[in-house]
């Protein structure tokens, strides 16, 4: 009689999720999407008494979704909605949690914070920035890519360093807007300056989609998608570059800031395999794989290949079209909600560490400030002002944190520190 070949195991393959697996990442995930946590359902009220206690809990609680929004633009940069309008919207389509990933721009931040008080759900600070590939490193040249980065309640632990960096992008931004009307103006298609800026906004760094915008007003083509596709895209006879720093400057700096950053739209670059491991070598931690049609074929795979975590988002900007994705539709699992937040929050809880300890070390009102750059504490109900260490200690550590951060990260220096500030004021 023959042997039989023994089956070697996939590798690619992954160990089916078991409904216990789930109903703790499901406890992990809404304990953080909801610091202030619920009381315990009564399995025997809730559902008969038939089901054991994680499944109760489920039931009791909606279900085994919680909803996150990870990839999302207001008119910060280039949506249309405002952010409040954002964060509304989002609401009314059951996301839990909502990212703000303006392009190159932290600044609506505060005003969805704000808004996601009233509305009882969280945001998570985010940007995405633009950057470019380039293995040879030379200004200007190389492909244009886009990284989102992930920040805690409390933001970037050092926030001046990546608003330099933002700042930089934005101001080639209007030189590269002008060049691409200046190619366009070649190409026998003005565009006026000043009706692009008023499309942008009052502070807004002008971008490809304002100037498709302009394009579709003035009748030069149908819709957005015909102005990047016969002028404005990477290969276009417009496209234009700006000041955008290298993909590997941008993943480092988001890492020394305290960020996740996570890979955008990935099937839009020419060459992904070569920058996925370019940019896994500087410290990327994720990239999206999943849209609203699904996981997109051959990149999950890549994703495993790197050791890279799977997210995705809608990349909502409000234009109205019918064939726009909607904030909250991209739908991800509660495994994958679980391992990036199992991921992100040892690296947020030590950015606020930073901040605090920083703010300890020179307190001062503009200190403060920089503390609650992004909106005030959401324990905070705005009667009184936040000018004491008391204030500090009482609200930002309760805002910022879960029950299990405060719980297991050492933060005892920095309550200390604090707590000899508040003596002295």
């Amino acid at each position: 009689m023959g042997t039989k070949k023994k089956t070697k195991p996939s590798r690619g393959r992954k160990k089916p999720r078991t409904s216990a697996d789930q109903a703790l990442a499901l406890d992990y995930v809404r304990a953080w999407a909801h610091p202030t946590p619920p009381p315990e359902p009564s399995t025997a009220d809730a559902v008969g008494g038939f089901l054991p206690p994680h499944a109760a809990r489920m039931a009791c609680s909606g279900g085994a979704n919680v909803l996150f929004e990870l990839h999302s633009h207001s008119n910060h940069s280039d949506g249309f909605l405002s952010p409040s309008a954002l964060v509304e919207r989002a609401h009314r389509n059951g996301v839990k949690v909502l990212a703000l990933t303006d392009h190159d721009t932290m600044a609506g931040i505060p005003e969805a914070m704000s808004a996601a008080h009233k509305c009882g759900i969280r945001i998570i600070p985010g940007v995405e920035i633009s950057a470019l590939h380039s293995p040879r490193e030379i200004p200007g040249a190389g492909e244009p890519v886009h990284i989102l980065a992930y920040y805690g309640m409390c933001g970037p632990s050092r926030f001046d360093e990546l608003d330099s960096m933002l700042l930089n992008i934005r101001n080639g931004r209007y030189l590269r807007a002008k060049n691409m009307l200046a190619k366009l103006n070649s190409l026998k298609v003005p565009i006026k300056w000043e009706r692009v800026t008023k499309i942008a906004g009052e502070g807004v760094a002008p971008g490809r989609l304002h100037i498709a915008r302009a394009l579709v007003e003035a009748g030069y083509v149908d819709n957005v998608r015909q102005a990047f596709n016969k002028y404005l895209g990477d290969d276009g006879p417009a496209y234009a570059t700006g000041s955008e720093p290298f993909t590997e400057t941008v993943v480092q700096m988001i890492s020394r800031t305290g960020g996740i950053s996570a890979l955008a739209h990935p099937w839009s670059l020419k060459n992904p395999d070569a920058i996925i491991w370019s940019l896994k070598g500087a410290g990327l931690h994720a990239m999206e794989v999943y849209r609203s049609d699904g996981k997109v074929d051959g990149f999950s795979q890549l994703a495993e290949k790197y050791g890279l975590l799977k997210l995705g988002g809608s990349d909502f900007h409000g234009k109205g079209t019918k064939d726009e994705t909607d904030v909250g539709a991209v739908k991800l699992a509660i495994t994958t909600l679980s391992s990036f937040l199992e991921m992100a929050r040892p690296i947020w809880c030590s950015a606020m560490k930073d901040i605090l300890l920083k703010f300890a070390e020179e307190p001062s009102a503009a200190n403060l400030g920089k503390i609650l750059k992004f909106g005030q504490p959401a324990n905070s109900d705005g009667s009184a002002p936040i000018d004491s260490g008391t204030d500090v200690v009482n609200l930002c550590l309760s805002s910022w944190l879960s029950y299990d951060d405060m719980e297991d990260v050492e933060l005892e220096e920095v309550r200390s520190k604090l707590v000899c500030y508040a003596a002295k004021t």
